[in-house]
C-alpha cells in the first residue's frame, strides 16, 4: 500500500520548487499535488522526529500542507527555498502539538489530582463529622431533659433565646442560664477548652 507521502520512483521530482509555489497560490492543484508528492516525505520525516506518534504526525503533515495552499501567495522567494519555508511550518505545527498535548496532559494531572484531594477530602470530612456528631448526641443525653430541649431549639432549631422560652413556656433568663449550663456540661464531656 502506498502511503500518500511516498513517491514512486518513476514518477519524476519537480526542479523548481519555487515555481510550484508560485503555481499554487494561484490555485494550480496539479502544481499542489507536485509539491505534495515531492517534499511530503521530508515533511513527514521531520514531523516524526518530533511528534513519534504516527497519528499525529499525518494529521500534522495534512495542516502542513493545508496552511502551504492557503499561504503559498505569501512565500517570498528572497527570503529562502520553498523548501525551508515548508520545512519550518513542519516543524513548528509540530511543535506545537507537543506542547499542546503536553499542557493537555499537565492539565488532565492537574485535575485528576485535584479531583482525588477533593474526594479523599469529602470522605474524611464526612467521617469525622459523623464521628463528632455521634460524640455530641452522646454527650447530649448525660444533661438534664430541660438543658438538651433549650440547646436543642436554639443550636440546631435555629430559635433565638426568645422563641425558645415561648415554646418551653418559661422565662427567657431561665432559657439562657439552661443553655449555659448546659453548653458547659458539654464542654467538659467533650474535652473541648
Amino acid at each position: 500500500m502506498r502511503m500518500p507521502w511516498a513517491r514512486t520512483a518513476e514518477e519524476p521530482a519537480p526542479t523548481n520548487h519555487e515555481e510550484l509555489i508560485q503555481r499554487i497560490a494561484g490555485g494550480d492543484e496539479t502544481a499542489f499535488e507536485a509539491l505534495y508528492d515531492d517534499v511530503s516525505a521530508r515533511v513527514f520525516g521531520l514531523i516524526r522526529r518530533v511528534l513519534r506518534d504516527e497519528s499525529q504526525c499525518e494529521e500534522v503533515l495534512q495542516e502542513v500542507f493545508v496552511e502551504v495552499w492557503q499561504q503559498a501567495a505569501r512565500y517570498d522567494a528572497d527570503r529562502g527555498r520553498a523548501v525551508s519555508w515548508i520545512m519550518v511550518m513542519a516543524h513548528r505545527r509540530a511543535v506545537d502539538r507537543v506542547r499542546a498535548s503536553q499542557s493537555s496532559r499537565d492539565r488532565d494531572l492537574r485535575q485528576g489530582a485535584k479531583e482525588f484531594e477533593e474526594s479523599y477530602d469529602d470522605v474524611q470530612d464526612t467521617v469525622e463529622a459523623h464521628l463528632e456528631k455521634e460524640r455530641v448526641q452522646s454527650a447530649l443525653k448525660n444533661l438534664s431533659d430541660a438543658q438538651r430541649k433549650a440547646i436543642e431549639l436554639a443550636y440546631y432549631g435555629g430559635y433565638t433565646h426568645q422563641e425558645v422560652a415561648k415554646l418551653l413556656e418559661v422565662p427567657v433568663g431561665t432559657v439562657k442560664t439552661r443553655i449555659r449550663d448546659g453548653m458547659i456540661r458539654l464542654r467538659d464531656q467533650l474535652g473541648v477548652a
